[in-house]
């Protein structure tokens, strides 16, 4: 059976600031809670449980303990204790992270055809993390681990400053309302937490098919001292041929939506 796109609304990850509505209340069977951040602030996603699987209720069971990071308090609801990489892989290599990976096929793919880099992601949707559990199984990945948890969190206290070496962040949601322009992820606290945990000479990567948001991200981006924009005055970087194609990306195009590509390097 196929399973449906998620809406990004759905999958968008991270808080910013003023309260918001309850969400729902997590089925009894699931180990990761439903609502990993019941009082948050302005957030970036609204967090809709959606159609979950029979397989991708399994895969949160069975696997959340080799790939997910927390377990009893520290599960997502609570604070993660703080990420050593070195440890928790079992050796010293490049950590990439991805912020809001959705249904997690760009995520895996990334791991299988890059074994010397280790990589975090960060959801909040389940049936998404639980999909990605599925096909990280599939594929024998070593090299993944998953905080079913708010982006924020994880780049404030979970992740040691300058302990990464890429973050990706892929079709975030646009929230193309003015109204609602407050609530997308990237924005100049947001961007500060990323350039603390990256270290000098670490890159930000990100893509969207909105061209509005494109423009929005380098209002927020480029005037940073932290940030340097690799594309320079052209702003917008070629379509790298290591960036998988996301289901966001490939519905997008369908749309006839230009993809942007963007690339800063942390000083």
């Amino acid at each position: 059976m196929s399973e449906s796109l998620p809406s990004r609304h759905d999958a968008e990850e991270a808080s910013i600031e003023a309260p918001d509505v309850a969400t729902p209340s997590q089925p009894a069977s699931a180990p990761v809670p439903a609502n990993p951040l019941a009082s948050r602030s302005i957030r970036s996603f609204v967090l809709r449980e959606g159609r979950i699987t029979p397989a991708q209720a399994q895969a949160l069971d069975a696997l959340w303990p080799r790939y997910g990071l927390g377990s009893g308090d520290s599960r997502p609801g609570n604070a993660l204790p703080e990420i050593d990489a070195p440890a928790l892989f079992g050796r010293v290599a490049p950590l990439a992270v991805e912020i809001g990976f959705g249904s997690g096929d760009h995520l895996a793919e990334c791991a299988a055809s890059r074994r010397d880099t280790d990589f975090i992601g960060i959801e909040v949707h389940r049936p998404g993390v639980g999909r990605l559990l599925q096909r990280a199984q599939q594929l024998g990945l070593d090299n993944l681990r998953v905080a079913c948890a708010d982006a924020v969190e994880v780049l404030r206290a979970a992740l040691p400053a300058g302990s990464v070496d890429e973050v990706m962040i892929f079709f975030p949601d646009p929230w193309p309302k003015k109204r609602h322009h407050k609530r997308r992820l990237i924005q100049t606290d947001f961007a500060r937490l990323i350039a603390r945990v990256l270290r000098p000479g670490g890159r930000l990567r990100l893509a969207t098919d909105w061209a509005e948001y494109a423009s929005h991200m380098r209002e927020v981006l480029d005037p940073l001292a932290e940030f340097e924009n690799l594309a320079g005055a052209q702003g917008y970087m070629q379509r790298p041929d290591d960036r998988p194609t996301t289901r966001f990306e490939a519905r997008g195009l369908r749309l006839g939506h230009a993809v942007f590509d963007l690339e800063y390097r942390r000083r």
